[in-house]
């Protein structure tokens, strides 16, 4: 959501330094999505969803701490 306030900024040819205080995100995410945005445009900055690494317990593990979990609650 906040890629796309930025993408809207953009457009209003308002500079990235600008933009990174009115969305009150770090100056870098501003220039970052700022060129993005001029190599792709506003699906440049679509999400990508979730960042971060999968889920690596297996699915056996993964019952064993539901289970654990429900048991203290």
């Amino acid at each position: 959501m906040v890629r796309m306030q930025a993408a809207e900024l953009f457009e209003q040819k308002i500079k990235p330094p600008e933009v990174a205080r009115r969305l009150r995100v770090r100056p870098k995410s501003a220039y970052q999505w700022h060129q993005l945005w001029l190599d792709g445009g506003v699906q440049a900055l679509a999400s990508c969803g979730p960042s971060g690494s999968r889920c690596r317990l297996s699915p056996r593990c993964l019952g064993k701490l539901a289970a654990y979990r429900d048991e203290h609650r």
